[in-house]
């Protein structure tokens, strides 16, 4: 009776296995690694680049205008995914110039020091800036020539896109209002203030 019991088990298990090994196998599907989605371009960090343009404005009763072009750098801080907020200071040297009668008034060159706001929509930032500027006039009138160093103050807006991670190109506007000074001429002394608006664009490398 147990030898008839024994090979009863023996034939049973040999089935079931048999069985199990025809049965198709699960294999578990191989873990794939969700796909990161691209995060928004990051801003932040330390810049420098040149830039060119135009501005126009009003002295001396006139319309003095001409070409600039410069060096600016600056620091962005990357505040939220979509809004940056950073400063930057820049230097132009300008062929700006008009002339009144015997008088002739030009801009030798105009810096700013200023804070920028921007909304970034992945590699493109639109900004708006302002803060300081300074420049320093040339008056001639009759042969009497001199030059004075003048403070004032700047607003303007702007858009800048990343052409790479490293480099970026800029168009701004700026307006920038500089302050009287007292200049020497035939005449007398004549106080002179400059205001003036500035197209220009740019380029940036990033560090």
């Amino acid at each position: 009776m147990n030898r008839l019991l024994l090979a009863a088990g023996a034939l049973l298990a040999t089935a079931v296995t048999t069985f199990a090994g025809d049965l198709p196998i699960q294999r578990r599907p191989n873990y794939v690694q969700p796909e990161v989605a691209n995060a928004l371009f990051n801003w932040a960090g330390f810049y420098i680049g040149g830039n060119v343009g135009y501005g126009w404005g009003s002295a001396i009763g006139g319309n003095p205008g001409g070409f600039l072009g410069g060096l600016q750098t600056g620091y962005n801080f990357q505040v939220s995914p979509k809004t940056v907020f950073g400063f930057e200071t820049d230097i132009s040297f300008t062929s700006i110039d008009d002339t009144v009668g015997a008088a002739k008034f030009g801009v030798d060159y105009l810096g700013t020091l200023r804070a920028r706001l921007g909304y970034s929509v992945d590699r493109v930032m639109f900004y708006a800036t302002g803060g300081a500027a300074y420049g320093r006039g040339e008056l001639d009138m009759g042969g009497l020539s001199n030059k004075q160093f003048h403070w004032g103050w700047t607003v303007g807006a702007g858009m800048e896109a990343m052409v790479t991670p490293n480099v970026s190109a800029k168009l701004e506007y700026l307006y920038v209002d500089l302050s009287d000074r007292t200049y020497q001429s035939i005449l007398g002394p004549r106080s002179v203030g400059y205001n003036t608006s500035l197209v220009r664009g740019g380029v940036n490398y990033r560090f």
